[in-house]
């Protein structure tokens, strides 16, 4: 950093002696219940892990997990902020049956950690603490250091498709037409390369999705639970069909399903609480990849599908929440409070 010019200023507004924002008790509180779901499903897939590396990434994950519960527990106690109940071993069943495979393992926690690094990267800019901005600058940092070790394995063990090249351009070049735009009638131009990096994403995202949801769908009990499920399933089943026929329209390589990494087994090692704030809050995060990709999107057709994908996803966390809400097993993020 020697480029940059430091600046010598120490704000008192900025010290640990300062009231927690808004901000930074809901990043708080949103990544100590994540890490606290993350540190229970690691914890069973560590029981059936037989391949070394992948032992390995899941020992590092977990790892992290419980040192990131472990430092915001001691930020709230010092703020004298109610710890979350989040997820405990009563949430896990250690004995149950492998309901995975070890190559699930990896491409689950890539899921997950990219989850995490987008909920770190966020909060940085916003949160005004140093001692709360250096937690989430430090939970960057080592879940960056832990993707790359996923990639490695994942291309090691060639458990993953490299995203898909494209000619290296000639020189620069401007638009000057409005067809650039077009999706569906006229001279529809190739994909640019942010278009083709978000519907890799998201098809990387989805096929674990869904491999991670069809394992709950077979062990879930409960049956409003179960058709919820079921809907997710077909939803997220169809999304990847889709963004696969963008690609393989300009001959461009995609992941493949991952399906049968998840075993026949119907004995569950989740309860039905995990199972479905698990769902509820990945699906969550499927708005903010979707979003994103709307952002650098310039066709309207791809436009077009993820609005309507956005659509159903946001119609599914809701009816997810409502669930858990009757169950009484929503728990609440600090609020504001109420005038009226």
């Amino acid at each position: 950093m020697d480029i940059m010019k430091p600046i010598n200023l120490s704000t008192k507004e900025l010290d640990a002696s300062q009231p927690l924002t808004t901000v930074e008790m809901g990043k708080l509180w949103v990544t100590y219940m994540g890490n606290s779901m993350s540190s229970q499903i690691l914890s069973y897939f560590l029981q059936h892990c037989e391949d070394e590396y992948i032992r390995i990434i899941l020992e590092n994950g977990l790892a992290l997990s419980k040192d990131f519960l472990q430092r915001i527990e001691g930020i709230l106690k010092r703020e004298k902020f109610p710890i979350p109940v989040g997820f405990s071993k009563d949430d896990v069943n250690l004995g149950a049956p492998r309901l995975y495979e070890d190559d699930f393992y990896v491409q689950y926690i890539k899921y997950a950690a990219k989850a995490g690094i987008s909920l770190y990267s966020v909060a940085i800019p916003l949160v005004m603490r140093e001692d709360i901005r250096e937690f989430f600058v430090y939970a960057n940092q080592c879940t960056d250091i832990l993707l790359g070790q996923i990639n490695n394995v994942l291309m090691e063990k060639k458990l993953i498709v490299k995203p898909p090249t494209i000619p290296t351009p000639e020189k620069p070049e401007f638009i000057n037409k409005q067809n650039f735009l077009n999706g569906w009638f006229g001279d529809v131009r190739p994909l640019h390369a942010m278009e083709i990096v978000h519907l890799y994403d998201n098809i990387e995202n989805n096929i674990t999705s869904k491999a991670l949801l069809l394992g709950f769908y077979q062990t879930v009990k409960d049956e409003k639970i179960k058709a919820l499920f079921k809907r997710g399933l077909d939803m997220t089943d169809k999304a990847v069909k889709q963004f696969i026929e963008k690609l393989h329209k300009e001959n461009l390589a995609t992941p493949s399903y991952i399906d049968h990494l998840v075993t026949t087994s119907t004995n569950p090692p989740f309860s039905d609480k995990i199972m479905l704030f698990h769902k509820v809050d990945m699906f969550s995060m499927k708005i903010r990849s979707y979003g994103n990709s709307l952002a650098v999107n310039g066709r309207r057709d791809i436009s077009t599908l993820y609005l309507r994908t956005v659509t159903n996803v946001g119609l599914f966390v809701d009816d997810g929440a409502n669930i858990l809400i009757d169950k009484g097993w929503m728990e609440s993020p600090p609020r504001a409070f109420d005038r009226s």
